[in-house]
């Protein structure tokens, strides 16, 4: 389907956000986008009884499929992602490619071969949860008296302190609810543990084989999660349109606006590589 004919000409993105982390705790970052895309999103994961969180994650792709199809009336829309999201992103366009212009990958780096079988096993025995981010997710605090108090507390913690200040003032705001007894945190510890034990092992399969439309991976230069998942079949899947931004995992957090540009740079150089014209795909 062709976007609508009548005002704004800017690309739908359609953001899917990691694990934890609602989209609304994103604002910095989809006003940086703005200018060059129209941005919408999916606003929370794993909470709609109808998608449960099952091993491999199909039903959450599903979530992102009947979004695609029913509020953005089936759009071809560039299909942008934050860990989780970009899994579920890829997922989604694989299965239609209709649906998708182009998919951009936020540090979700394909986890293939040995390390797919590794973690395969590890979800069969339970072994690796100990160091996996489940068990993190698991003894995660929920609550805090006020959304000062939450601020504090995040900034304190390693992980946070690299945070863009208001992207850490956004998760403490948009990422809680209010409860008697002050804020809670808006994606429930469960589900968020329940996603981690549940991640995809099969997802290598993807790139052995054609995709079916242009992919981009853009990764944190300090991310732990890429260094051990490898980039072997990522850079297979890209097809060389791997991009670098100094941070870690959370990159997107850290420097929002850096990201937005980046994205923009992505979709630009993917899209100009993979013109309709064009009988190749590369940069």
């Amino acid at each position: 389907m062709n976007p609508p004919s009548d005002v704004d000409q800017r690309p739908l993105l359609v953001f899917s956000h990691a694990n934890g982390f609602p989209a609304a705790v994103y604002r910095k970052l989809f006003q940086s986008l703005e200018p060059a895309f129209r941005v919408r999103a999916v606003p929370v994961f794993g909470h709609d009884a109808r998608y449960p969180v099952r091993d491999g994650w199909k039903p959450l792709a599903q979530q992102l499929v009947d979004y695609l199809q029913r509020d953005c009336h089936a759009e071809s829309a560039v299909l942008v992602g934050h860990s989780l999201g970009g899994y579920l992103s890829l997922m989604a366009a694989h299965a239609h490619p209709e649906l998708t212009r182009q998919v951009i990958l936020l540090d979700s780096p394909v986890v293939a071969g040995w390390r797919a079988r590794l973690l395969w096993l590890s979800k069969r025995t339970g072994l690796g949860e100990r160091f996996s981010p489940a068990a993190a997710a698991k003894r995660r605090r929920i609550q805090w008296p006020d959304v000062a108090a939450m601020q504090t507390h995040f900034s304190s913690k390693p992980a946070f302190r690299q945070w863009d200040p208001e992207m850490l003032q956004d998760y403490s705001r948009f990422g809680t609810t209010a409860t008697q007894h002050g804020r809670a945190l808006a994606f429930a510890r469960e589900v968020e543990y329940r996603i981690y034990k549940t991640l995809p092992h099969q997802l290598g399969q993807l790139a052995r084989m054609p995709f079916p439309v242009p992919v981009s991976f853009i990764g944190g230069r300090s991310s732990r999660e890429t260094r051990m998942a490898g980039l072997q079949a990522t850079q297979r899947l890209a097809q060389g349109r791997v991009h670098w931004l100094d941070g870690s995992h959370l990159f997107p957090f850290e420097s929002p606006q850096a990201t937005a540009r980046l994205i923009e740079h992505a979709f630009e150089a993917a899209d100009s590589a993979c013109h309709p014209g064009l009988k190749t795909c590369s940069l």
